[in-house]
């Protein structure tokens, strides 16, 4: 009885004691608001850079393009130095090195989370352009699109539904990659479980808590996320 007698009290003291929930509630707002901010920006880096390295690697023979050969160069060394790199380094150099003077440290994660989604991004996204039959781009010219045209309503769309589970993935990953933004003082989740664990000297608790936060919103992704592929699947039957 008096283990959970114990149980109920740790309980209490790290989630309805003055009114702790709803500091659990802010973190999860603040995580969202990280995710959906640092997807956007991993999303549209990571396109750019799949569209100019698929590009550069589409030409024809004898009909190199310099510009696009020096951007592509640019991308290769982005994607290199970000994915060969941890996340929680990339994050420390952001807070602590370049925005050392800045005191919006949730600014500071998203732009981190979304620089280092985009490399991750782009390569998926190369991944599904290249999986496209080259007859459609070629298709596509002859009907007189340009290249970006021709990219943006018969390639990607199709690329598209190839990359939705990778994508899917990588949105999960960022996801749980915003509790590294604690390092440079971001008030997220894992931010306010330790300040919580800290007042009450109990951290069981409110780490159990946090990780059942994540594991619902992670499960509740997932669905989301089957339905729209079984969706997909659907309508590519009719």
């Amino acid at each position: 009885m008096s283990f959970w007698q114990d149980f109920a009290q740790q309980f209490h003291t790290a989630f309805i004691e003055g009114d702790r929930w709803k500091l659990y509630l802010q973190g999860v707002g603040v995580t969202l608001q990280l995710t959906v901010a640092a997807l956007i920006i991993g999303v549209i880096l990571g396109v750019v850079v799949a569209v100019i390295r698929t590009a550069h690697d589409q030409q024809r023979l004898g009909r190199r393009n310099f510009f696009l050969g020096v951007l592509n160069i640019i991308c290769k060394i982005y994607t290199t130095i970000i994915r060969g790199t941890p996340m929680m380094v990339q994050l420390l150099i952001w807070g602590f090195v370049i925005f050392k003077t800045s005191r919006d440290h949730t600014m500071v994660g998203i732009i981190g989370l979304g620089i280092n989604s985009g490399a991750y991004v782009s390569e998926i996204v190369r991944g599904g352009l290249m999986s496209v039959d080259m007859g459609q781009m070629e298709a596509g010219r002859s009907l007189g699109l340009n290249y970006l045209d021709t990219m943006r309503f018969i390639v990607i769309p199709q690329a598209f539904k190839n990359i939705l589970p990778s994508l899917g993935n990588e949105f999960i990953t960022l996801f749980k990659d915003t509790s590294l933004v604690s390092a440079i003082g971001g008030t997220e989740l894992v931010y306010y479980a330790e300040a919580v664990g800290g007042k009450t000297y109990q951290y069981m608790f409110p780490y159990l808590g946090i990780a059942v936060i994540y594991l619902v919103f992670v499960m509740i992704l997932t669905w989301l996320l089957g339905l729209l592929e079984r969706r997909l699947r659907q309508s590519d039957r009719r």
